[in-house]
């Protein structure tokens, strides 16, 4: 191909040439002619014109070829001799490391001879070959490059770095590298070292990002929790018809056995206790039960009922104490209970008086856990079989209980109204009482009812 160029531009510069020397002689130009002309008419002037644009239509294209031709051959003999560099420095690396594996002088000459060689060889003349012949040469040096690298990390795993014969150490091949290709490798780091510790900084400041939206999301949350918290108290605050939870009654009206409250609460283990509440009633004869508590094999854990014509009693383990206490004339009245399992010592309370102690009501017995307590009626069973004839008629409230024995001053204060001490652990609050069979819950302020009673 590029002697085929060649012959090209060598005959059209023959072909000027002989047309400036011949410009003051005669000459012959030969033009096509249509078909039936007469090849013996004079075309004159005509036929020098079409001679001369045909010579510059030319001489373009030409003058092009040229100067494309000689950057080609520039380009081929600037990478020729980059690759003899190239040849050479590898050369003495490879002969470097020759020395240091082998530690023999033995073969050093024909190895250094065999190596120094020109790999490129005579390029052929032939543009095509030329390319795919720089195309092997490069793969050629990519090859040893790498044969380079393995024999460098062998003597770095080597103990000593050198092996034997006096051959250079690890030092001294990394110096025979080319100072370019050092200098390439530490930038190459240096831009890697970089892209990374930019990531980490992106990571982190990703971290930070979605750890102050999430904050920010948990905090809105519980602000919004807050929100509907406090308007669901406001919304169940409006439907209360109660002032407060403990300002309410519980009303049996009819002696019957399926008028009931029921506790929403249990008892724990208990060695003394103190059960308090508001009661009025009228009911004739014995005002009935004001509450039961009972637990599994024992239904008369604890009963205060006042039955026909015997006064008000208190039984502990189906064990009975007479109460000297008097309620059954239709008006307000506070009764307190005590007991403690030592001695099994009792005491009432009737509008913050005692008006009765007693003891040896079933001494060093402990109350037992996870009973019912009822409201209204005594249990046969736990939890059921009501006798309409021993059921309370009237209404109650504030019925609160503890663990421990209250002091007098405590009864008294919640008696005169000048205090009120929740249960620890039966509290009086709307939450904690059902009613059952009609029975009803109505608001009740009992200190103001019984001053207006008064």
């Amino acid at each position: 191909m590029l002697a085929f160029v060649v012959g090209l531009l060598y005959l059209a510069s023959e072909r000027t040439v002989r047309a400036a020397n011949d410009a003051t002689g005669s000459r012959f130009v030969c033009n096509a002619i249509p078909p039936g002309a007469d090849p013996g008419c004079p075309l004159g002037s005509n036929r020098v014109q079409t001679a001369s644009s045909l010579e510059d239509e030319l001489r373009n294209p030409i003058i092009q070829l040229r100067e494309t031709i000689l950057q080609q051959k520039e380009t081929i003999l600037s990478q020729q001799d980059t690759i003899k560099e190239l040849n050479s420095k590898l050369a003495r690396c490879e002969a470097a490391a020759d020395d240091s594996s082998q530690g023999r002088s033995r073969g050093q000459g024909s190895r250094r001879k065999e190596h120094s060689k020109n790999t490129m060889g005579d390029l052929p003349r032939d543009p095509g070959e030329t390319i795919d012949q720089l195309g092997k040469t490069m793969q050629s040096l990519k090859g040893r490059l790498e044969s380079l690298e393995q024999q460098q990390q062998q003597q770095q795993l080597q103990p000593g770095g050198g092996g034997g014969g006096g051959g250079p150490n690890v030092s001294t091949l990394a110096a025979s590298f080319p100072a370019e290709l050092r200098e390439l490798l530490r930038q190459r780091l240096g831009n890697l070292e970089g892209q990374l510790l930019r990531k980490v900084a992106e990571l982190e400041e990703e971290k930070s990002q979605l750890y102050n939206e999430t904050a920010a999301h948990r905090q809105r949350t519980e602000s919004t929790l807050s929100a509907l918290v406090e308007r669901i108290n406001e919304l169940e605050k409006s439907n209360n018809a109660f002032k407060s939870p403990e300002d309410f009654k519980v009303s049996l009206p009819l002696r019957t056995n399926y008028l009931y409250g029921r506790i929403n609460k249990s008892l724990p283990e208990m060695y003394a206790f103190t059960a308090c509440m508001w009661l009025k009633s009228s009911a004739s004869p014995g005002i009935g039960t004001p509450f039961s508590y009972g637990v599994p094999g024992q239904a008369n854990e604890i009963v205060l009922i006042e039955w026909g014509n015997n006064p008000i009693e208190l039984l502990v383990n189906d064990k009975v104490a007479k109460l000297p206490l008097s309620v059954s004339d239709g008006r307000w009245h506070h009764i307190c209970i005590t007991w403690t399992t030592r001695d099994g010592f009792w005491e009432a309370y009737q509008d913050g008086e005692r008006l009765g102690t007693g003891e040896n009501l079933a001494p060093w017995h402990p109350i037992k856990p996870g009973g019912v307590i009822i409201l209204g009626q005594e249990q046969d069973i736990v939890g059921g079989r009501f006798d309409a004839t021993q059921a309370f008629v009237g209404q109650l409230s504030q019925f609160n209980m503890w663990d421990r024995v209250l002091r007098p001053v405590d009864i008294m204060g919640m008696a005169n109204c000048s205090s009120y001490m929740p249960g620890n652990v039966v509290p009086w609050t709307d939450a904690n009482v059902e009613v059952m069979g009609g029975a009803t819950k109505a608001p009740l302020e009992v200190c103001e009812d019984r001053m207006f009673e008064s």
